[in-house]
């Protein structure tokens, strides 16, 4: 059954949740309870709060929270998700595991997919968990890590090549007001290749969601990961904007000569937050970060990212794209860090916006901050309308001004849709923007 707790804020209710609950809930209570106290000390940001000024998350929670869902998706509303056909699929419902819907009975040789409260006697779950999402530094990790009580426990062995990818998909159906926190702790070991996809999907609107999800992905040394996020909160239901809390936290740790690139590819849901936070721990690291996002009404999203270079001779390469409509706002907050020892680091980022409408708004913010003298770093910003005269020029070679603006809609995309490896995931994004510019 689930267990509403009604008490002044949700500091209050977090807490209380914690303590009624905390028998039951897997793992180190050691960890829990410090993650707790982290976040009594933050509680939730408000508008004063420099890293969360440009969306309201205290008017996002306020009311009353369940922080679990005993609810089970039904058959109709499984096959009104999205999943990928040529995939190894794993379904989080409502914040935990499914195993009934997963498929994951006969995985290939060197892969492991588990239950995340299964996991908690493997000794890599034991040496990797909780070990790099802190949750000294935000809220909403240390929120998930005090309270998740679902997810799973990826590992992928050493030399292992995973040719399909790994698609875990978060099916989110709430009857009454949820706080969902899901935990992923995904490890690819040394020489190791695979592709993680995380989708996020809403099919029931009768209440408030808000998914606070987390995943921590660690890549050993020489290993290659893609990892893709597709945040669809409102595709199972188009016709509805006004439902889908999404804060997702993707934390990521590189070692020697491993390449890691991660996309991120926000296409519906009323708030979504996304911190990306990645480390390049040793030399010879490759990372690209790849985002699009596509707002409209009056959605909020928020995208920071933070890029902690701390050892020599490593490549970062970041690019963000935005497309904001009618009075949508967006945000990148993005900050690459190249701290003392990190020489030789080639760092760059770019952040490109188009505004379609004047009531909407975009907030930009790249960032540098250097403690090494041996490096070439950049960052660029840089935000407008499309270009009337192009539009004239289309026009001019028959196309109708609606045809001419998707055009250009799809040539400003495609620079990051066509990092998009997966060939039924680039045409679902395609799709999404074909219909979006209708």
């Amino acid at each position: 059954m689930e267990t509403i707790v009604k008490l002044n804020t949700i500091k209050d209710k977090l807490i209380a949740e914690f303590e009624s609950s905390k028998s039951s809930l897997f793992g180190d209570t050691t960890i829990r309870e410090k993650a707790l106290e982290a976040f009594s000390k933050q509680g939730i940001p408000g508008r004063k709060s420099e890293e969360y000024k440009y969306v309201n998350m205290e008017l996002a929670l306020k009311g009353d929270f369940a922080f679990s869902s005993t609810q089970k998706l039904s058959a109709k509303q499984l096959e009104s998700t999205q999943f990928l056909n040529d995939a190894i699929v794993v379904v989080i419902e409502n914040g935990k595991f499914n195993s009934e819907y997963s498929k994951t009975n006969s995985l290939p040789k060197g892969l492991q997919i588990v239950n995340i409260s299964d996991a908690v006697s493997n000794d890599v779950f034991k040496k990797h968990y909780s070990k790099y999402a802190n949750v000294n530094l935000d809220p909403f990790i240390a929120m998930n890590t005090a309270l998740t009580s679902g997810g799973v426990f990826v590992h992928v062995a050493k030399s292992a090549v995973i040719e399909k990818p790994i698609h875990i998909v978060h099916v989110t159906a709430v009857s009454e007001n949820t706080v969902l926190n899901s935990r992923n702790l995904i490890v690819v070991e040394e020489n190791a290749q695979a592709t993680i996809v995380e989708s996020f999907q809403t099919v029931d609107s009768k209440a408030k969601s808000f998914n606070n999800a987390l995943t921590e992905i660690v890549v050993e040394a020489s290993a290659v990961v893609d990892h893709y996020k597709i945040q669809d909160e409102n595709a199972c239901l188009p016709d509805r904007q006004d439902f889908g809390h999404l804060i997702s936290t993707t934390q990521s740790i590189q070692k020697k000569q491993s390449n890691f690139t991660t996309h991120t590819f926000t296409l519906s849901g009323l708030l979504v937050r996304n911190n990306l936070n990645m480390v390049l721990d040793d030399e010879f690291i490759e990372s690209h970060l790849n985002g699009l996002y596509l707002t409209n009404g009056n959605q909020v999203v928020d995208n920071h990212t933070l890029v902690d270079h701390r050892k020599p001779n490593c490549n970062s390469n970041e690019l963000y794209k935005g497309i904001i409509e009618d009075k949508s706002s967006a945000t990148f907050n993005g900050k690459i860090y190249v701290r003392k020892d990190a020489q030789k680091t080639n760092a760059f980022q770019s952040n490109k916006n188009i505004l379609l409408s004047d009531d909407g708004t975009i907030n930009t913010k790249p960032q540098l901050e250097i403690y090494a003298d041996d490096v070439k770093c950049s960052h660029g910003t840089s935000t407008g309308k499309l270009d009337e005269d192009k539009i004239f020029y289309l026009r001019a070679r028959g196309l109708s001004e609606a045809s001419a603006k998707k055009l250009l809609m799809h040539a400003f995309a495609s620079e990051v849709v066509d990092t998009i490896k997966i060939d039924a995931l680039r045409e679902y994004v395609e799709a999404k923007i074909s219909k979006r510019f209708e």
